[in-house]
């Protein structure tokens, strides 16, 4: 009686054991791979448990859910890491993108980006950026700078008149800010002093021409009263 006995109770351990491998490999293959680098994995819930450095990542489809381990988080969820477990936190609602649960990358639309957090408005004092939706500080305008060489035709010598041009940078409000801001500039018309190398000045050049119209008409004023 005892050896039959023996036999059913092996048989029904071996039974056993193949339900529990088939029920592991269908999970395996019905999560879509949910159960890579899983230390605990269930065909109901995927992965509860990953190896270390991943992240638990949790799915919700409705009312049940299923662990996968990750080795970044998606996007809109952050990674946590614990001493027990490494987790997948989801950003704050109005968060596309996030650094943590206090301080967000990059916000949904209708939102606007300042110093990590996601705001309907930017705040006053501030511009916002149209490309990225950022607010950034307004800029003030520095002391204008020196007035550059006068310049025409690319050169700073020459006769007549040329062109001066000063700048001043608008920086941000505040020093520790690094918005983009713009070079303001503005050019006036400046007389050429400086004559270029071989360049004869054009007023000596009048004054001599004078000069000599001057000369030839004392010259005919003598030949003129002979003749008479």
């Amino acid at each position: 009686m005892r050896a039959p006995l023996c036999l059913l109770l092996l048989l029904a351990h071996a039974v056993d054991m193949l339900a529990l491998y088939r029920r592991k490999k269908q999970a395996g293959t019905s999560l879509g791979g949910n159960c890579t680098g899983c230390v605990i994995c269930s065909e109901e819930n995927g992965c509860s448990t990953c190896q270390q450095r991943l992240f638990l990542f949790i799915r919700r489809e409705g009312i049940r859910q299923y662990g996968k381990c990750v080795h970044d988080c998606p996007l809109g969820f952050f990674g946590i890491r614990g001493q027990e477990a490494n987790r997948c936190k989801k950003c704050g609602a109005t968060c596309e993108s996030c650094f943590s649960q206090d301080f967000c990358i990059r916000c949904k639309r209708r939102f606007h980006l300042y110093k990590g957090k996601c705001l309907p408005t930017c705040p006053p004092g501030t511009l916002t950026h149209q490309s990225t939706r950022e607010c950034q500080e307004e800029c003030e305008p520095s002391p204008w700078g020196s007035w550059s060489p006068c310049i025409h035709n690319g050169k700073t010598c020459g006769s007549g008149w040329g062109l001066e041009t000063r700048v001043r940078e608008a920086g941000p409000a505040k020093q520790e800010e690094t918005a983009s801001c713009r070079v303001l500039s503005e050019s006036r018309k400046c007389p050429i002093k400086r004559l270029c190398p071989g360049e004869r000045n054009p007023r000596q050049k009048n004054r001599k021409d004078r000069r000599q119209r001057k000369d030839r008409k004392l010259e005919r004023r003598p030949h003129q009263r002979g003749s008479q």
